[in-house]
C-alpha cells in the first residue's frame, strides 16, 4: 500500500473544517475561540440578583406619598456635623483662577 500524501490530510483537514464549521487552525496558534464559544455570564448574574428598591427615586416619581430616605437623611445629619466639627470637605473652587490663588496663599 502506498501511503498517504500530507498534502491530501491538509486538503482533508480544511474541507471537513468548512462542512462542520469549524474554524481551520493547521499551526496550532492559540485562537481564544473556547472562550468566544462559551455563554454569556452576564445575563445569568443579573437574574441572580434581585433588583433593589431606590428609595430616592421612588420619591422623586411619587412625590404625594412623602416617602423618607432613612439612609440618606442620616448621611446628610452625619455630613452638616462633620462641618461643624471643622472635619468636612473643603469647599470647591467655583473658577480656575480661585483654586490657583488658594495654592499660591499656601
Amino acid at each position: 500500500m502506498s501511503a498517504i500524501v500530507p498534502s491530501r490530510l491538509a486538503a482533508l483537514a480544511k474541507l471537513r473544517c468548512s462542512i462542520f464549521q469549524q474554524t481551520y487552525n493547521p499551526t496550532g496558534v492559540r485562537t481564544g475561540a473556547k472562550y468566544l464559544k462559551q455563554k454569556l455570564r452576564g445575563p445569568a448574574m443579573t437574574m441572580y440578583y434581585p433588583t433593589r428598591l431606590n428609595i430616592s427615586a421612588l420619591a422623586r416619581q411619587l412625590p404625594e406619598l412623602e416617602l423618607v430616605d432613612e439612609e440618606e437623611m442620616e448621611r446628610i445629619e452625619d455630613v452638616t456635623s462633620r462641618r461643624k466639627r471643622g472635619k468636612g470637605a473643603p469647599k470647591k473652587a467655583k473658577t480656575k483662577d480661585d483654586s490657583r490663588r488658594a495654592k499660591k496663599k499656601r
